[in-house]
């Protein structure tokens, strides 16, 4: 089933979470020396054009990275995150929005690597043309991630990110995820995983958060945002979420700080709220 196209959604409310996420993790990982690998199993189109058809179709940016865009005084680690999306940008307008690689890519130092994953033929296609002459640095597969990740861990240097954003289109979906999490943790325990997900009115999402609780791990984060209240047809995602198994020792301070600030910039009515749910020894 390749009927998902991010393009329709991107620069929403949950890219915005994923994203501003995946940069402090990065940032974070920057402060060694010792290179490191990222990984994105899911990894879309690379760059978005918001005035495209296809992201003015529903214009989910206006509700999402529009307004973090147009916000004053925001606290440190939001306004790096700010800038990094008008790096891609002239003029202080919001023409285009970066997917996940291109997020991770202004991360890469000289011996990182990137290693992306796409299904969708069309998306492929054009996230190889957004990192034609890019070099080895990143190597770009038309595969399935869940299946595509088994070659890349461990990586050569026991250091990685990975970031695992199926569309959830299929129900399986979500117990790709715990699959692929636990086969990933036998072959590197020390990584640091994120998993992203949807929030809805159906138990899968917050079945899967239970389960990888349950796997006994350390170290973890669990963060969430909800935007809006649910629709009264019980269709549509209301939130996001993500779950990252060893995290940054220092994320859930930044989080508590900014996700308060966040919440209140996306906001689409009074029930926004957000959650923060860590174990880190």
């Amino acid at each position: 089933m390749l009927s998902y196209r991010h393009a329709f959604h991107a620069g929403n409310h949950a890219d915005v979470l994923k994203h501003y996420v995946l940069s402090l993790v990065l940032e974070y990982m920057n402060q060694k020396d010792k290179s490191y690998r990222v990984i994105d199993t899911h990894a879309g189109a690379g760059m978005y054009t918001l005035t495209s058809e296809y992201a003015q179709k529903n214009a989910e940016f206006e509700t999402g990275i529009a307004r973090l865009f147009a916000a004053k005084n925001l606290p440190e680690s939001l306004a790096n995150f700010i800038e990094s999306i008008q790096k891609y940008n002239q003029n202080n307008n919001l023409d285009f929005y970066p997917g996940s690689p291109k997020i991770a890519e202004a991360f890469l130092r000289k011996d990182d690597k990137l290693r992306l994953f796409e299904l969708h033929p069309s998306d492929c296609k054009i996230l190889l043309e957004n990192f034609a002459g890019k070099g080895k640095q990143t190597k770009i597969e038309l595969q399935d991630g869940f299946n595509g990740i088994k070659a890349c861990l461990p990586p050569p240097t026991k250091r990685a990110v990975v970031l695992i954003d199926p569309p959830y289109e299929l129900k399986e979906d979500y117990q790709r995820v715990i699959d692929c999490i636990k086969d990933s943790l036998n072959r590197f325990a020390t990584g640091t995983y994120m998993v992203w997900y949807p929030l809805l009115q159906r138990p899968e999402p917050s079945e899967m958060v239970e389960k990888l609780k349950s796997l006994n791990m350390d170290n973890w984060l669990n963060v969430s945002l909800n935007v809006q209240a649910p629709s009264d047809e019980g269709f549509g995602m209301h939130g996001s979420g993500l779950f990252l198994i060893n995290p940054p020792w220092t994320l859930p301070k930044i989080l508590e700080e900014s996700m308060p600030i966040l919440t209140k910039l996306l906001a689409m009515d009074e029930s926004a709220g957000y959650q923060i749910d860590y174990q880190i020894k």
